[in-house]
């Protein structure tokens, strides 16, 4: 068998179907990475960077051995990793028999390391693939998909308006999603993190696929109306840029019942979670609200705490929406009495389609 290369489009166009292995070092794997991609370094962190140096200040040929230095005592383990990996590949996703034995194998350009691990593999027995260009091949692809024109469907709606519930509903029924708050595992308030958030990179990469993947039903895609920041996250400008230039299905739902909703949902969680949450947000909540949200909180006067909070939440969405061009004719306020996922997404879809 003789290792193949393939191009980051063809690569693109058959993604999921053999597994992925990075074989950059463990540091540059955790910054960012291909969505899905196997981590199988061929060298760690410090290693990366003894070979690194000895390339700069020796040259190739020594820098390559004392690389074989660290990839020999490897070469076994690596192999046995890789049937791991293909074993769970295959038992996971519904690739068939004839593509069991496969790998698409990258480094960062496709230089030195994926060759060597791409030679270990085949001289295994595995079919391998290498991607011209590598990981920075794929990056570029991931930057080229923010200029790109789509066809969007913006969620709009206050804080506490069940706009993720809605967009999963939306997408068990058939409809192209994406959740910008989940790809960033953020809410985007300070009703909470949804845990550590990925980097900037990674995140633009899970982006850039899901709008290549959404993108393929030829259907308008549907999107929650975000501000460009959410948590320490940046949304791509020139695809933001397009999304404010989209009309918004806004779900028009009272104060009190937005409140009701933060409640049940967020009433038990943590409260020293709750109080940093406010903190982060203190300069722009101002000393005195901060001072009464925290108090109530103390107090376990969850709802006074929210409304404050809820309040804030209001005017900052509300600066934002009308910081927008042309909003009068964007905006298409959908009433909707309570927080209720199957009847709003209905009242959302019949809306879509009549201003289609």
């Amino acid at each position: 068998m003789a290792i193949k290369k393939i191009s980051i489009s063809q690569f693109i166009e058959q993604a999921g179907e053999q597994p992925v292995i990075d074989v950059r070092s463990d540091g540059e794997y955790k910054h960012a990475h291909i969505p899905g991609a196997y981590s199988l370094p061929l060298f760690n962190d410090e290693e990366r960077k003894i070979v690194g140096t000895a390339y700069k200040q020796k040259g190739k040929q020594p820098a390559i051995k004392l690389g074989l230095d660290f990839f020999g005592v490897k070469m076994k383990g690596m192999i046995e990793e890789a049937e791991k990996i293909n074993n769970n590949h295959t038992s996971t996703t519904t690739a068939s028999a004839s593509r069991n034995n496969t790998f698409v194998v990258h480094c960062w350009r496709g230089g030195m390391r994926s060759a060597g691990v791409a030679w270990l593999l085949d001289l295994y027995g595995f079919d391998v693939y290498t991607i011209i260009g590598g990981y920075k091949a794929f990056r570029n692809w991931v930057l080229q998909q923010f200029e790109k024109e789509y066809q969007l469907n913006i969620l709009g709606g206050y804080t506490g308006s069940g706009k993720t519930v809605v967009l999963n509903t939306l997408q068990k029924n058939g409809s192209p999603v994406i959740n910008l708050e989940g790809l960033a595992n953020h809410r985007g308030s300070a009703f909470g993190s949804l845990g550590e958030q990925p980097s900037q990179e990674m995140f633009e990469n899970f982006l850039a696929t899901e709008l290549f993947l959404q993108r393929k039903s030829g259907q308008p895609i549907w999107i929650e109306d975000e501000s460009q920041r959410i948590g320490k996250i940046n949304i791509p400008n020139q695809f933001w840029k397009q999304m404010r230039s989209m009309p918004i299905q806004f779900l028009d739902i009272p104060f009190e019942n937005r409140l009701d909703y933060l409640l049940k949902s967020y009433g038990q969680i943590n409260k020293e979670v709750l109080v940093n949450s406010i903190i982060r947000i203190q300069k722009r909540l101002g000393p005195l609200e901060t001072k009464t949200a925290i108090g109530f909180l103390v107090e376990e006067n969850y709802k006074a705490c929210f409304e404050i909070l809820l309040t804030y939440y209001d005017k900052m969405y509300t600066k934002g929406l009308h910081n927008r061009a042309n909003l009068p004719h964007l905006l298409n306020k959908i009433p909707c009495t309570f927080v209720d996922a199957i009847s709003n997404t209905e009242k959302l879809i019949s809306c879509a389609t009549l201003n289609a």
